[in-house]
Formats: C-alpha cells, structure tokens, sequence
C-alpha cells in the first residue's frame, strides 16, 4: 500500500459504517489487529440488535403464521404463490420475445440478469404486477429488515458442468455480516437434481456460537485465499455448521410458481448440478445500509429513479470500466431469449 491509498481513509472510515464488508478492498475492516479487538463482532451484533427493531416495526405487513415460520428459519416458501391465470400470462410474457440482458459466468455457471425497468414493464403487465406484488414486497422487506425499493430482474441460472471449473456459489456461504434478502419466483419446476436453491434453516440467527464464528473468520479474512470469503461473503464447512449446531443444507425443490424469500445472512448457496441445467426465475435483491435505525427514507424509491435504479447501476458500471479500468462483471450480450444458450 502506497502513501496515496491513504487518501482514501475517509471512504475506508464511512465504509465501517455502511454495508462495505470487503476485507481486501477495505483495510480498515480488514485489520486484524481491529478485529481482535471486536471491529467485526461489534459490527454484526449492532446490525442484528437494529434489524430486530425494524423487523419489529414490518411484521404487521406479513401474516403472523408466515412471520412465526421465517423468524424460525429465515425464509419464506409459498407454493402457487400467484393465482393461475395471472403466472400463465406471466410466463406468456417471458417466454415470447427477447430481453435486452446482460451475462455473468462463475466457473460452471452463466447468471443471465434481465433489468426490467419501467418501459419493459409498460409492456408486460403481469410482469409488472407480479415484481409490484405487495404479498411479496412484504416479505422481501421483513426478510431484508428494511423498507424500501428492492432491486427486480428476471434471471437465468445455466449449469454447464462440462466446462470444468467450479462455480464459486456451489459453496455454502453467507452474503454478508448483517441481514439482506433474496427471493425467487420459479418459472418452472426444480427437482432435486436441477441445482437447486439451498439453505441452512435457522443460521440467520446471531448465536453465540455464531458470533464466534464471524469473529474467528474476520482474523484471517483479509488474507484468505477464497476471494469471496476475503471480500466478506463467508464460506462455511460441513464440519463448521455442525459445531455450531446448525443442521445441513436443505434443498429447495420445489414446484413453478414457488416463491421463496431468504435472508441471505444466513448461509445457503446453489447446489451443483451433475448435468446441463437451465433455471429462470423472476428474482428481487434488497439490501440497504445495516446501520439505519428507520425503515423507510430509501433514495431507490424517488421518482426517476425506482425502477430504474438496476440499469443505472449499470451504466455507472461501464464508465467505470471505459474510464477507470474497472472491470464490470455483468457483460451486455443484446436481446436474448429467456432460455436460449449463454452467450459468454
């Protein structure tokens, strides 16, 4: 580290207090000498203790059997989850024409992201009102403890094992330190076989032992050779999910039309798939500063911006490789079909 990088102090400084968890890229979050003095444990046990508070001020919002359910084991599963007519119009929708996309490959796996911003979704109105669902705004606010804005897209998960390289995601992990969610509408069934969703039910909760845990990991995080463990997204072992009392990964088989939301705190990850696989599904992604004690004030909400905040996100992205050099994993490859092979 050169005497420049220290400019960057402020932003390292700000960065503790928001939601950067990158151990390389941060070297205030990634000192081992702060983290043995509890940086890390007091940073995951301040953002648990603030997202109780504003789950506690969202559960109204969500059925009472349905929240009971997720504050056990951290996700929410509603099979048939949109009436019949309303999911076949949607998968009408999806399925007849080509999406301006972007492509992203880990290893054995293509991530096929389609942003869906307002002019996509003025021409497809059962996509619009299943991403606008208040049911599933709901949960994905509860599961994320926060209100606001969440990120919507339809995606496409491409196993080709035949490549060879493992997928990074295939490892159970955790997003980051504090609580965010995900969710997951499929537009098809997937069995036991197809590469599943998996989730450890119950590890979205900060035990001791878990505490432990995160402590132990950020000592050496810095320096892991995993890269996305080193950038805060915590690989976890069969053996380590035993000792700290936790069951294995569950497999979320489940039928089209199933709508899953999980707080992705809690470890979980994609099951490898033996054979060629294709998987859509309309997907949400909520994550917000962990430190804000309010629910709402979201920026992602102001007119001009919500629903459009994917694709600017994007466009940044690519000034920031055209100019900076730095490297934008999601690679624009045109109008493509749902379904069709990866284009990367």
């Amino acid at each position: 580290m050169n005497a420049l990088s220290y400019l960057n102090a402020p932003i390292w400084l700000l960065g503790v207090f928001g939601s950067e968890k990158s151990y390389r890229k941060n070297p205030i979050i990634g000192s081992p000498k702060l983290n043995r003095w509890g940086l890390h444990r007091k940073r995951v046990q301040v953002a648990a203790a603030l997202a109780a508070s504003r789950r506690r001020r969202l559960a109204s919002s969500v059925p009472d059997e349905e929240r009971r359910f997720f504050d056990e084991n951290g996700y929410f599963l509603v099979r048939d989850f949109l009436p019949d007519d309303l999911y076949k119009a949607l998968t009408e929708e999806v399925t007849r024409g080509p999406f301006e996309a972007r492509e992203m490959r880990q290893g054995q796996t293509v991530t096929r992201m389609t942003p869906l911003p307002p002019n996509v979704l003025g021409v497809n109105p059962a996509l619009a009102k299943t991403v606008r669902d208040p049911r599933a705004r709901a949960m994905i606010h509860y599961a994320a403890s926060q209100g606001g804005q969440p990120q919507m897209f339809l995606q496409t998960v491409i196993a080709e094992p035949q490549r060879g390289k493992k997928d990074p995601q295939t490892d159970v992990h955790s997003d980051t330190f504090h609580a965010t969610s995900k969710a997951w509408l499929f537009l098809q069934d997937v069995g036991e076989e197809d590469g599943p969703f998996c989730f450890v039910p119950g590890s979205h909760k900060v035990t001791p032992e878990r505490l432990e845990w995160e402590y132990q990991c950020s000592l050496t995080a810095s320096t892991d050779a995993r890269n996305h463990h080193a950038s805060g997204s915590f690989r976890i072992t069969p053996e380590e999910l035993d000792a700290l009392g936790l069951p294995q990964p569950v497999r979320m088989a489940v039928p089209a039309n199933t709508l899953i939301v999980a707080d992705t705190f809690a470890f979980h990850g994609r099951t490898p798939s033996d054979r060629p696989t294709t998987r859509a599904e309309v997907h949400w992604h909520m994550r917000r500063n962990p430190f804000l004690p309010w629910t709402g004030l979201d920026p992602l909400s102001l007119p001009g911006i919500r629903e459009r905040e994917l694709k600017l996100h994007l466009a940044y992205s690519d000034l920031r490789e055209k100019y900076f050099k730095k490297g934008n994993v999601w690679r624009p490859v045109g109008p493509v079909e749902l379904r069709s092979e990866p284009h990367i």
